[in-house]
């Protein structure tokens, strides 16, 4: 249908007075209460470019002889096939129906009717109009459908890919101002747990548009009147509302947290448009469970990667908190040096497991006060190795990292490292990054055998070392950027 709201039906005719005829047949008609907009054409290239100009038409009623003896046969088969057009009825109208015989042409090309213009009274034209109008409306309602569908689906895939809680609320928010038009503005809520929710403020986790600066906000102070009164009555039904300019989307999880999506703007949803968004949100709720999932089952994972690190560095008389801190400093180092954000993660996760491998050295070794004897520095070594095996047979990409890491933390920039003396960039990032995290970490910690160094010294070591321990572009942005790594250690103490 056209955007204003009247069904087009073009008419396709050679014959100027066969066109005037049709205009006043049709003119008065009206399908579901809107009026016909008749369009006109006279010949085949004219109904082409006619069309191509207003692709809402609904209906083509064509003579088949104008310029040629096929013209018409030749529009229909351009409209379905070069416009790719397969919604606009089209209605076949001939004068001489022995050049284009009925069988023939509704087998080989694909129109919706055959008329002769000898039959095609006044009354045979409009419920031949009305019967194209309503099958128009049913494909073009079953069309929209499957966009709106295709729409929702791609939208839901791009929220269902975001892991962190602020992500997935921007990623909602943007995904339903382009699934709806609706430019005004858009904020999400979750509604905090506690045994007296009715007066627990309600704050704006995320927003867009005109509401972006009420983040972290209460919704009291920043929604008006009018559009609060939406807000709360969707928070007490329990259930969506809308207005005219503005609705709210209410939609809860398994573990019945509550969140309120507040979109705002101008714009008539149709029926099936307002089933589509709750759809989407149907969408949104399995998404957000699936995002609590997804946490649960990282911090139960980090939670065990912190644990068994644990246990080797308290076996190493090293404290547990060693591990962690390496963690998020290969975090920090990774982020800098522009790594994208799901790897800078899984170094997080993967990093404190790097010594690992200690857990098969001997406790005379691991805790030898002195220095070990040729002989023990060949079996302390192959803690390196031994990690990586252990941790090698996983199916988890983290645990897989970690075997990485584990091999290679001790592999040196100029090859002088071990198990395998790899240099430079033959290095994975991953075994670069933490090397650099453990041993600064190491030299700024207490231990029972030393006090931890001064920041000047860390500097001078770590500085002495580049080119030769470390990656000289590492060494450079932690030098650069000692304030926010030595903060980590402030945070997370021993």
């Amino acid at each position: 249908m056209s955007s204003n709201a009247h069904w087009k039906v073009l008419v396709v005719d050679d014959e100027p007075e066969v066109r005037e005829v049709t205009r006043i047949v049709l003119e008065d008609m009206q399908f579901e209460g809107q009026d016909l907009e008749i369009l006109e054409a006279a010949s085949g290239s004219e109904g082409l470019e006619r069309l191509q100009a207003n692709p809402d038409v609904a209906l083509m009623i064509v003579d088949v002889v104008m310029e040629t003896e096929h013209a018409g046969l030749d529009l229909v088969r351009r409209v379905r096939e070069e416009l790719g057009n397969r919604l606009v009825r089209i209605v076949l109208r001939t004068g001489h129906p022995g050049q284009a015989p009925e069988r023939e042409v509704i087998r080989a090309y694909d129109i919706n009717d055959y008329k002769e213009k000898t039959e095609l009274t006044a009354r045979k034209l409009e419920t031949t109009v009305y019967v194209a109008l309503r099958g128009y409306r049913d494909l073009a309602m079953i069309d929209a459908a499957r966009h709106g569908l295709e729409r929702v689906a791609e939208a839901s895939t791009k929220i269902h890919s975001r892991h962190k809680s602020h992500e997935f609320a921007s990623a909602v928010l943007t995904q339903l101002a382009a699934l709806t038009g609706l430019q005004d503005g858009a904020l999400y809520c979750t509604v905090p747990k506690s045994n007296h929710a009715a007066i627990a403020p309600i704050r704006v986790a995320a927003a867009t548009g005109n509401f972006a600066p009420y983040v972290s906000n209460a919704i009291e102070s920043s929604l008006p009147d009018k559009m609060l009164d939406s807000f709360h009555a969707a928070y007490d039904g329990k259930h969506h509302v809308f207005q005219a300019d503005h609705y709210v989307l209410y939609f809860t999880d398994s573990r019945d947290s509550e969140n309120l999506l507040f979109v705002a703007g101008s714009a008539e949803l149709s029926d099936m448009e307002l089933h589509l968004i709750q759809v989407f949100c149907t969408n949104v709720g399995i998404a957000f469970e699936n995002l609590h999932l997804h946490q649960d089952l990282m911090e139960a994972q980090l939670e065990m990667v912190y644990l068994l690190a644990g246990a080797v560095e308290t076996r190493s008389k090293e404290t547990a908190n060693h591990v962690k801190r390496v963690g998020l400093l290969a975090n920090y180092l990774a982020r800098g040096l522009g790594l994208d954000e799901r790897k800078a993660d899984e170094l997080r996760y993967a990093a404190p497991l790097h010594d690992i491998g200690k857990i098969a050295i001997p406790d005379a070794i691991l805790n030898k006060p002195g220095a070990h004897t040729p002989e023990e520095t060949v079996i302390m070594r192959t803690h390196a190795e031994r990690g990586a095996q252990m941790l090698a047979g996983s199916n988890l990409r983290m645990i897989r990292l970690a075997a990485e890491i584990a091999a290679t933390h001790h592999e040196n920039w100029d090859g002088s490292g071990y198990p395998n003396g790899l240099e430079g960039e033959d290095i994975p990032i991953s075994g670069r990054i933490t090397a650099l995290a453990d041993v600064f970490d190491a030299l700024g910690s207490k231990r029972c055998y030393k006090e931890p160094w001064p920041r000047e010294k860390i500097i001078e070591f770590i500085r002495g070392e580049s080119g030769r321990k470390f990656d000289p572009r590492m060494v450079d942005f932690l030098i650069e950027n000692l304030d926010g790594a030595e903060q980590i250690r402030v945070d997370l103490p021993d």
